[in-house]
């Protein structure tokens, strides 16, 4: 296995066993499993391994990994859609999603993962989602979707 693969691997344990709120509280970990890794190596992993933050019971949010090869992904990416979204408006090509603070984040890797064919890209923040839509009349087909899968 290369370093980088088991160091990954030694990331997905930690953030699976422990609610890790910053960068430098996994490069910590990781140095004392034995991997001496910089904030920006860590940073690529982060974006390689798909993990985001999410709402953590003990402290204000924490890693996880919602990319996975599972079969029942796309039921889990519904499900994060459904437990962030507050609301949602458009604005011409835009759609915007309002989400449960601390949720943006996780719902934007939602709808990317989903591969919806209407979007371009997502940005988030705290609790806002803007999403690029390819052209304007398919907002609102979009939309309808997004109101099926928070609503179903």
């Amino acid at each position: 296995m290369l370093k980088k693969e088991a160091r990954q691997k030694v990331i997905i344990d930690l953030i699976e066993n422990n609610d890790i709120a910053t960068q430098e509280e996994l490069c910590e970990l990781l140095e004392r499993e034995g991997y001496k890794a910089t904030q920006a190596t860590v940073s690529r992993d982060i974006r390689e391994l798909a993990l985001t933050k999410m709402p953590s019971e003990k402290k204000g949010q924490k890693y996880v990994r919602i990319k996975q090869s599972s079969g029942a992904m796309e039921q889990k990416y519904s499900r994060v859609l459904r437990d962030g979204f507050v609301a949602m408006d458009k604005a011409q090509s835009i759609l915007v999603l309002r989400t449960v603070s601390g949720m943006a984040m996780a719902v934007g890797a939602a709808i990317d993962a989903m591969h919806l064919e209407e979007v371009s890209g997502c940005i988030a923040g705290d609790d806002t989602v803007m999403l690029a839509i390819r052209d304007a009349g398919s907002v609102d087909t979009l939309m309808a979707k997004i109101k099926e899968i928070v609503n179903p």
